[in-house]
């Protein structure tokens, strides 16, 4: 008798038990939430280039609009890795008892690789209405959650200019859903990531005021997320996930040139990123300034801390768990070691 086909079942949890006769699971998948930028590179290129599967892993992508809108998902078991910005949710999640963990780098403003910008509509900058970050009082500034550390960079950048974030009208959309906001002049500016930037800039809707590694550099825009879920449950997995993602991170690394996507590897991370993300265009991921990832995976703790300060002080959360509490880099000095250490690969390798 032919081999009978396997079933696949969807847990709660978000895993995908293959079962054969017998009952018995012979294979498992994690779910990723990712937000489809340019900044979930990584975890693309991992899928893409087979690292997951070198280390018997499956995965699957469910789009959100952005990781504050995860964190319950996470929270629950039924997305065992997430991306994104950090968030007062996530404060006020293990505070509940929920140990979601900050595991890795995903996306960082190195100076020269500023792909976070804060844009103004270009007829409020060509009109000479909006000038600078001092002229942002009253106007509608998009971002894309509420309670997440993009409103935190935003005050940043506000007090830097005399003003704070109680002085802007704040809008929250998706970044996709910026476009046609700036388009029908619903919003004034927005703090938002490439390949949206890119994407305003070539429209002309939108001019770049400034980017965020002019602003803090190395600010930390987005993190890798385990679910306590994952942890407890599949701790092995865990760890070769990481090594996955960590192996991922330096091919893309690999591919960087300039703040963009032009070294050794870049035609096959465009290719990738052309599949997986939100945008088709090539030439897009070609033009745009692309974000610095740590090669080890490693995290900027400053600006971790000066956000969880701004949902501090806006009373988001009660600061009971500190940023130490939802940190835990183990994984990526297990997956640094495993893998060694980090050599940039060259134009003639």
């Amino acid at each position: 008798m032919a081999a009978l086909k396997r079933i696949h079942v969807l847990l709660v949890a978000g895993c995908a038990i293959a079962v054969g006769l017998s009952g018995r699971v012979q294979a498992q998948d994690l779910t990723i939430g990712t937000i489809g930028a340019s900044s979930d590179a990584p975890l693309f290129i991992a899928d893409a280039m087979g690292y997951y599967a070198e280390q018997g892993l499956k995965v699957s992508f469910v789009r959100f609009d952005s990781a504050a809108k995860m964190i319950p998902s996470l929270g629950s078991g039924e997305v065992d890795v997430g991306s994104g910005a950090t968030s007062a949710g996530l404060y006020n999640a293990v505070a509940r008892g929920i140990p979601i963990k900050i595991v890795s780098d995903k996306a960082r403003n190195a100076k020269g690789y500023g792909f976070q910008a804060i844009m103004i509509r270009t007829d409020l900058l060509d009109s000479g209405k909006v000038k600078s970050l001092k002229d942002f009082k009253g106007l509608k500034v998009a971002m894309s959650a509420n309670g997440n550390s993009e409103n935190a960079i935003v005050n940043y950048a506000l007090v830097q200019n005399g003003l704070s974030y109680s002085d802007i009208d704040p809008v929250f959309l998706g970044f996709p859903n910026q476009i046609a906001a700036f388009a029908n002049k619903a919003i004034d500016a927005s703090l938002t990531v490439e390949p949206t930037v890119s994407e305003l800039l070539k429209l002309g809707t939108a001019k770049k005021l400034v980017t965020i590694d002019e602003v803090f550099p190395n600010f930390q825009t987005a993190v890798i997320f385990y679910s306590p879920k994952f942890v407890q449950d599949q701790p092995d997995n865990a760890k070769k996930f990481m090594v996955a993602l960590v192996k991922a991170i330096r091919f893309y690394d690999d591919a960087l040139k300039d703040g963009h996507i032009a070294g050794p590897n870049a035609d096959q991370v465009i290719k990738i990123l052309t599949q997986y993300s939100f945008i088709k265009d090539p030439a897009v991921h070609r033009a745009i300034i692309s974000q610095a990832i740590d090669p080890d995976g490693q995290l900027d703790i400053p600006s971790l801390q000066m956000a969880w300060q701004f949902f501090k002080d806006t009373k988001q959360i009660d600061g009971s768990v500190k940023v130490d509490d939802v940190v835990d880099l183990s994984y990526v000095h297990a997956a640094s070691k495993a893998l060694g250490p980090y050599v940039k690969k060259s134009a003639m390798q």
